[in-house]
């Protein structure tokens, strides 16, 4: 028989605990090796003194809120509404991630041309690198029916971010009750790096969303067939065209499939399954063999690239499971999530699998980066749920998910956000806060090449772009380049591959306003850009610069 009171022995072991995990992650933050949130580099930023007090008042408040039950009659709207409401101070960073200078280009040439000819020029004239088109396909059309505004797509993205939640507590339902729904839904809430992701213009939080529905409609095409198969269609379809590391994950509903049929799932016949299950692929595949088959070289190249250069690079640039399962996804989370399978086994209940078989992908196939993973953080968070039925008292399990809800959010909110705020990127969204106010329609950017480049410095013209409401002038340069062997193992070879587009170039008169892009605050400016500031009235110099990574971007404007 469950209890349901939260003793303060059970209390102060769980919020001991939580404190003590989180310094013990500080003490040997040195193994943190993610790439943008290492607990190294926040840390060498961040006073860890300036979370202890938010960490103790947050712990508190789970402690209240497990003594309630607001979420009682409405959980999917009480995940909705807390998901959104944590995601949204994070909309002050900066695109700290280069890659959504590629979203955003393909996103405005929909938005300046239209459907088709982003459709036609997809491949063409608009260079796609390895990036499936339904990401920039949707922002495209935000730009072109709601305004080249940053805000709209963070607002889509923060949207897709709290349908993933409710989406998880859905599944947890359907496959075990109300309790695991719930409790897998909040620890997609413990995962702080989550929180950085959600307002960039980027396609993980998107490939995330996606993904989930798939599993979602999936299973209720199979329990209930009718209108859900071609919602599971059209949502495979999504999945498929959000981002190459779905192909493997979408392996899934077949082993669901397999799964619910052994198990007799809601009373549901092996037949019915199978001509469920056949009808959501084929009319799923239908649309998708058509569309690769259309596009067909441009896939095959992007394939070959995946192979010849993005694979191998992985080895290079990769993040430990040790980082991603311990500091960027709170430990207690890994840790239920283990206890799950033994939760399983003795209960002999083969749906762990489903939750589980992202996962193990994971280990099998040796995926080291945390965001080619985080449509698997959904179902991570349905497992480490599942593992917490070993704790028979019911408050205490709201008390520690809470608790870990809390821990992470403070982690993500105290640490990460001022973090991200202090890397260079900062610059670009001060600038382009600052070009908005000024008189001028039309402003000219020009770019400076480091002594020794890391990336091409023209990638930072569309994230200005991005941030101001100005029109841009920029003539690209052709000689950015780095010798062969070099660009072959860049990290950041899609930068010295980008062009920057047609629109840009544009002739502009002489009295607008001069932007100058470059790697430190007392760059020597070349004597086309000197004579074309000369007499300028006044500056201003964006100089935020880190220690973290090789690439600064510093702002100057002239008036």
């Amino acid at each position: 028989m469950q209890q349901h009171n939260l003793k303060i022995t059970h209390a102060l072991i769980t919020s001991f605990s939580v404190l003590a995990a989180f310094f013990t992650l500080y003490t040997f933050r040195t193994y943190d090796d993610n790439r943008l949130t290492s607990w190294e580099w926040v840390f060498d930023t961040v006073s860890v003194t300036r979370l202890i007090v938010p960490l103790c008042l947050g712990i508190a408040i789970a402690y209240l809120l497990s003594k309630t039950y607001l979420w009682a009659t409405r959980p999917a709207l009480f995940l909705c509404m807390l998901s959104f409401a944590a995601a949204v101070p994070f909309w002050s960073e900066p695109e700290v991630i280069v890659d959504a200078a590629r979203y955003f280009t393909q996103a405005k040439y929909l938005e300046l041309y239209g459907i088709d000819h982003f459709f036609g020029e997809w491949g063409r004239g608009i260079a796609p690198w390895t990036d499936m088109p339904l990401a920039p396909f949707l922002y495209g059309l935000i730009f072109r029916y709601f305004g080249e505004t940053r805000v709209l797509i963070q607002l889509f993205t923060t949207a897709l971010f709290s349908l993933t939640v409710v989406l998880t507590y859905l599944i947890g339902r359907d496959l075990w009750d109300r309790e695991v729904g719930f409790l897998g839904g909040m620890l997609l809430l413990g995962v702080p790096y989550l929180y950085t992701q959600v307002p960039l213009m980027l396609v993980d939080v998107l490939t995330m969303a996606c993904f989930t529905l798939a599993v979602f409609t999936f299973l209720k095409a199979l329990e209930k067939g009718g209108a859900w198969i071609p919602f599971a269609s059209i949502a495979l379809f999504c999945a498929f065209f959000s981002k190459y590391s779905t192909w493997p994950m979408l392996s899934l509903p077949a082993i669901a499939a397999i799964v619910l049929m052994a198990t007799k799932h809601h009373g549901v016949a092996p037949s019915e399954y199978l001509s469920r299950l056949g009808l959501v692929t084929l009319i799923a595949a239908l649309p998708i063999s058509a569309l690769v088959l259309l596009k067909h070289e441009v896939f095959t190249d992007q394939l070959r690239l995946l192979l010849a250069y993005q694979k191998p690079g992985l080895k290079r640039w990769g993040e430990s499971h040790i980082s991603t399962f311990l500091f960027q996804i709170h430990p207690f989370i890994t840790i239920a999530a283990v206890c799950s399978l033994f939760v399983a086994l003795k209960r002999r209940d083969p749906r762990i699998i489903i939750a589980g078989w992202l996962l193990l992908l994971v280990v099998v196939l040796q995926i080291r980066r945390i965001r080619y993973i985080i449509m698997v953080f959904p179902m991570l968070g349905l497992m480490a749920s599942y593992g917490l039925v070993v704790i028979r008292n019911e408050a205490v399990r709201r008390f520690i998910t809470l608790s870990i809800v809390a821990a992470s959010l403070v982690v993500a909110l105290f640490g990460y956000l001022p973090y991200l705020r202090h890397l260079s990127t900062m610059n670009l969204k001060n600038a382009g806060a600052y070009l908005n106010t000024l008189e001028d329609k039309d402003i000219e950017v020009f770019t400076l090449l480091p002594h020794d480049p890391v990336l091409n410095p023209a990638v930072n013209v569309p994230l200005l772009d991005l941030f101001t409401k100005k029109n841009i002038h920029y003539h690209d340069h052709a000689d950015y380049s780095l010798p062969a062997d070099d660009l072959a193992t860049s990290a950041l070879r899609f930068t010295w591959e980008y062009r920057n587009p047609a629109y840009y170039e544009a002739q502009l008169h002489n009295g607008s306003a001069v932007v100058i892009i470059s790697d430190k605050p007392d760059a020597e400016f070349p004597s086309e850009i000197a004579q074309r500031i000369k007499g300028g009235r006044d500056k201003k110099v964006f100089d935020i610069v880190d220690n973290i990574y090789r690439h600064q971007t510093v702002v100057t404007v002239y008036k």
